[in-house]
């Protein structure tokens, strides 16, 4: 009886995730063309495309995957090797877990407050990849900790009785073992942080450069910014078809970035294994 709820719930998800993704995909996929991905938007004529949110929200992603990542490893690390039971270290795990539950507006306005005017960054790339990256700082942290106490002891004891440092036995045996973990807390933070629009409402903007340019102090809409813009504030008449083909390549680009950190952590896993 239990197993078959379980297997019901499962299940229920499963339909519930294939109906969402399959709905947007029937009438996004029809507006995808290489015009589409390659022309800019237009607040002014109708045919507009999606260039540049694309080529910001890929900016913004990995500028705040490397702010957010060797925080989140070295704290994660810290907390699962190196911390010792205390008042300190039960205080950082209640602030992760606290930070986590915070809704993201307020990582917005904080973004704003701290970037965007104390800082004098403007509304800029730079500016939403620091507020995205403090945003998934709790998630890797978590992921990080959990993925590394999962690993048996007997592998550290292993390391350690060969001769092996602790620092050498956590970075040569410890984190490959857990890689395939550490890669899907990857993807979660990579997938929040493309899917994330209040935060980069605030901080990063809801323009683009007139050129395409690498300076991370240049605004950027990115495709979750343009989907809510598109939405909301567009009087196009050609507003929801833009609105359909950005969340159907959004959704897209979300699946391949999940499937290809998914197959590297698989190729890496067997590699340390010596299968492949």
């Amino acid at each position: 009886m239990a197993v078959g709820v379980l297997y019901t719930a499962a299940g229920l998800i499963v339909l519930i995730l294939g109906f969402i993704i399959g709905s947007v995909l029937i009438r996004g996929l029809p507006v995808l063309s290489w015009h589409f991905l390659t022309a800019r938007s237009s607040d002014l004529h109708t045919g507009g495309g999606i260039s540049m949110q694309i080529f910001n929200t890929i900016y913004i992603l990995i500028l705040s995957m490397l702010i957010a990542l060797p925080i989140g490893l070295g704290a994660g690390i810290h907390l699962a090797e190196y911390a010792k039971p205390g008042r300190l270290t039960s205080a950082v795990r209640l602030a992760t877990e606290s930070l986590a539950s915070v809704p993201s507006i307020v990582f917005g306005l904080f973004g704003m407050i701290l970037f965007v005017n104390t800082a004098h960054l403007g509304f800029s790339r730079l500016g939403g990849a620091a507020t995205l990256a403090i945003l998934n700082l709790p998630l890797i942290v978590r992921v990080t900790e959990e993925a590394l106490r999962s690993v048996p002891d007997d592998l550290r004891h292993a390391s350690l009785a060969l001769g092996a440092t602790k620092e050498e036995t956590i970075f040569n045996a410890v984190l490959p073992a857990a890689v395939g973990r550490l890669a899907t807390g990857a993807i979660l933070a990579a997938g929040r942080a493309l899917g994330e629009s209040a935060v980069l409402i605030a901080t990063a903007g809801m323009s683009s450069p007139r050129y395409l340019t690498l300076d991370p102090l240049a605004s950027g809409e990115t495709l979750a910014v343009h989907l809510w813009y598109v939405n909301a504030e567009n009087s196009l008449s050609d507003a929801a078809r833009i609105a359909d083909g950005t969340a159907a390549f959004l959704i897209l680009a979300m699946l391949v970035i999940s499937l290809g950190i998914g197959w590297l952590a698989g190729r890496l896993n067997k590699r340390l294994a010596g299968e492949g």
